[in-house]
C-alpha cells in the first residue's frame, strides 16, 4: 500500500465540428507539437467550465463556500452597504476606502456606476469574504461619515485583522482551493493550486474548415426574395483530445481543512479531515468526464463524455502521458482512431512501468475493449468511488 499523494486522470474526448475555444482571432486555438500542429483546449477554459458546471456533481453541491471572480468586489461592497441602510454617499466612500487598501487602486470618478469601482484584473473572492468584508465594512461606516476618516478606519482593520481574514475557513472558496488564488493585496491570501491542468490537445494533427454561413433576414424573404441580412464565416475543428489532470492531495486537504501538508496523511490525523477533499475529487472526476466547454454552443452542441480515462494514484511524482501523441496518430487505420489513442496510451503506461516499475494503482474506463496494464476495468460510477474511498483512507 502506497499514499495517494497524488491523482491523475488521463482522458481522450472526441468533438466533431466544433469551435471548443477561440483565440483572440476567433480562430480555434492551437499547438505546435511533435511536427504537426493540433488544436488544443487551454486549461483555463476546461477550470472555468468545471467550476460553474451545474449538475448532480456540480461543485456547488458539495456545500463548501464557492467563490466570485470580479474586477467589481468594491461596487458589490457598496451596493450591500446601501442595501443594509448607509446612505449613497458614504456607501461609495466606504468602498472606495476598501478598494485602496485591498489594492492600492482609486476609485474613477469619471466613469459611472459600477466601472467607477473596480480593479485591474480580475480576482477571485471567497463569498465567505466578501460577507466579512461587508460586515465589518458596515460596522465603520455606521459610525464614521468623513471620507477620511472612513479611510483610515478601514485600512486600519484590514492590517490589524489580517491574520483573521487569512485563515477563516475556506473564506476564499472552494475553487481556490482546488485552482490556487494568486493576489497582490497584503490582506488577502495566496494560496497555493492543488490541480494541475494541462492543455488538452488533439492526439492527431489539426482538422479545421472555415465554416461559411448566411443570417435570413424573415421580412425581407417575404418582400423581395433576397432575405440574407449578412454572410459570415467561422473556423470549426475536429479532433480527439488528450486531457491530463494532476490532484496533489495533501495541497487539496490543506487548502480546505487549514491544516499543514504534512499533517494530512500523519498517524493521528483523522479519515475524516478527508472527508470534503475525497468528495471533491470524486466530483472533480465526474466533471471532468463529461462537462465540455465549447464556444457556438447553439449551433455546434460540442457535448461528450470520456471515451477513455485512466485514473492513477500514487505517491510517485506525476508524469503526463502526452508523449504516447508526440508524432501525430494518423486517420486512417487497422482501427478506430480512439481505440489506437487508448492502445498508445496503454502502451507508454507499459512502457514506464518497464523502466520505472509500477508505482502506481490504476482503475479505467473505456468504450473500446482495451487492456491497460495493471489497470481494473469500472463504470465512471465505481471510479469516483475509488478515487474518494483511497483520498479517505489514506492508502492506494
Amino acid at each position: 500500500m502506497s499514499l495517494p499523494r497524488f491523482i491523475q486522470i488521463h482522458t481522450l474526448h472526441t468533438y466533431p465540428a466544433a469551435l471548443i475555444n477561440r483565440d483572440d482571432a476567433g480562430l480555434a486555438k492551437r499547438l505546435p507539437y511533435g511536427g504537426a500542429v493540433r488544436t488544443r483546449i487551454s486549461s483555463q477554459c476546461l477550470k472555468r467550465h468545471w467550476r460553474v458546471a451545474e449538475d448532480a456533481f456540480s461543485l456547488a453541491r458539495l456545500g463548501a463556500p464557492m467563490a466570485t471572480r470580479t474586477r467589481y468586489v468594491a461596487e458589490l461592497i457598496r451596493q450591500r452597504l446601501v442595501e443594509q441602510q448607509i446612505d449613497e454617499a458614504r456607501a461609495f466612500a466606504t468602498a472606495e476606502a476598501l478598494l485602496q487598501a485591498l489594492f492600492g487602486d482609486k476609485a474613477d470618478k469619471k466613469k459611472e456606476g459600477a466601472k467607477a469601482l473596480q480593479t485591474g484584473q480580475a480576482v477571485l473572492f471567497g463569498n465567505e469574504e466578501i460577507a466579512y468584508l461587508t460586515r465589518r465594512c458596515r460596522e465603520i461606516a455606521s459610525d464614521i461619515a468623513e471620507p477620511a476618516e472612513l479611510k483610515a478606519a478601514v485600512a486600519k482593520f484590514l492590517k490589524d485583522e489580517k491574520k483573521n481574514i487569512e485563515t477563516m475557513k475556506l473564506g476564499s472558496g472552494l475553487e481556490s482551493a482546488l485552482f490556487g488564488r494568486m493576489v497582490t493585496s497584503d490582506a488577502l491570501a495566496n494560496r497555493d493550486a492543488s490541480i494541475s491542468v494541462a492543455h488538452a490537445f488533439t492526439v492527431h494533427e489539426a482538422q479545421v474548415e472555415n465554416d461559411y454561413f448566411t443570417v435570413v433576414d424573415d421580412f425581407a424573404q417575404e418582400e423581395d426574395g433576397a432575405g440574407s441580412a449578412g454572410i459570415f464565416d467561422t473556423e470549426l475543428a475536429s479532433g480527439l483530445y488528450y486531457g491530463y489532470v494532476v490532484v496533489d492531495v495533501p495541497q487539496l486537504v490543506a487548502n480546505l481543512e487549514g491544516i499543514e501538508v504534512k499533517d494530512v496523511f500523519a498517524g493521528g490525523t483523522e479519515a475524516a479531515t478527508r472527508e470534503l477533499a475525497s468528495k471533491v475529487a470524486q466530483h472533480l472526476l465526474h466533471l471532468i468526464a463529461t462537462v465540455s466547454p465549447g464556444a457556438k454552443r447553439g449551433s455546434t452542441a460540442p457535448y461528450d463524455w470520456a471515451k477513455f480515462a485512466l485514473v492513477e494514484a500514487g505517491d510517485w511524482q506525476p508524469r503526463s502521458l502526452a508523449a504516447a501523441f508526440h508524432d501525430p496518430l494518423p486517420l486512417k487505420g487497422d482501427a478506430p482512431i480512439r481505440a489506437r489513442a487508448a492502445g498508445k496510451l496503454a502502451s507508454e503506461i507499459a512502457a514506464f512501468d518497464a523502466a520505472y516499475g509500477m508505482p502506481t494503482a490504476r482503475r479505467f474506463l473505456s468504450l473500446d475493449e482495451i487492456a491497460v496494464p495493471a489497470a481494473e476495468r469500472a463504470t465512471l460510477t465505481q471510479l469516483g468511488e475509488w478515487v474518494a474511498q483511497i483520498v479517505r483512507d489514506g492508502a492506494c
